[in-house]
């Protein structure tokens, strides 16, 4: 299900989501109408833009977090044409199982934006690397990520945007060894309990970040 207040965009989303092979049983306009229809009839995954009528303020991230409280089985796809720091940290310390967060500049970008609604459908998570950048970002002495090194700093964003170790290493032409040690570091380095399962790393992650 969508929920887009620019017909264009939301019209062109229908149709290449289509032309992919996914069933699209609504598309709205606002995020009272998109609660309205998942009430209905869940979806598998509901993409959603942050900003939507009547106040174009915070309707449609609300409705978002509404559907991660009431419908957890729901993933969901948050489109945002600036980065809400504030909204996406609530956003992602729910959970980060089927969820995502996008500047909607990469919608524009094909591959990614399907690949992103692939990962969030199989119950990974999708995170816009500008979005980890901003939650990454601390200016105090006492930050734990200040003992990070570059090259840790580089595997914590990528962890956080969602990708499997094997995707890290691809992404960062580093082997599989190197990764896993990287991540082994950085959970010592932030004293964060080493949590079995690819998911539940992510939300420890995040959910220190943003402590």
């Amino acid at each position: 299900m969508l929920a887009e207040d620019s017909t264009l965009l939301r019209e062109g989303l229908v149709r290449l989501l289509i032309e992919e092979g996914h069933e699209v049983p609504a598309a709205v306009g606002d995020g009272v109408a998109l609660l309205r229809e998942v009430k209905a009839q869940p979806p598998d995954l509901v993409v959603v833009d942050v900003r939507m009528p009547p106040t174009h303020t915070d309707e449609g991230l609300r409705a978002a977090l509404e559907i991660r409280k009431r419908w957890p089985g729901v993933g969901v796809l948050v489109l945002s044409q600036h980065i809400e720091r504030n909204y996406a940290a609530q956003l992602l310390t729910l959970s980060v199982e089927r969820v995502g967060y996008l500047l909607k500049d990469r919608v524009a970008q094909v591959e990614e934006f399907l690949d992103a609604l692939e990962r969030i459908q199989a119950g990974g998570a999708a995170i816009d690397p500008e979005v980890v950048r901003q939650l990454v970002i601390r200016t105090t002495h006492s930050d734990p990520l200040a003992r990070l090194t570059p090259r840790e700093h580089s595997v914590l964003e990528t962890l956080a945007q969602g990708y499997t170790n094997a995707a890290i290493s691809e992404k960062l032409h580093i082997s599989m060894s190197t990764v896993e040690k990287n991540l082994n570091m950085i959970f010592d380095k932030l004293e964060l309990a080493h949590a079995t399962g690819y998911n539940r790393r992510i939300l420890a992650v995040l959910r220190y970040l943003e402590s």
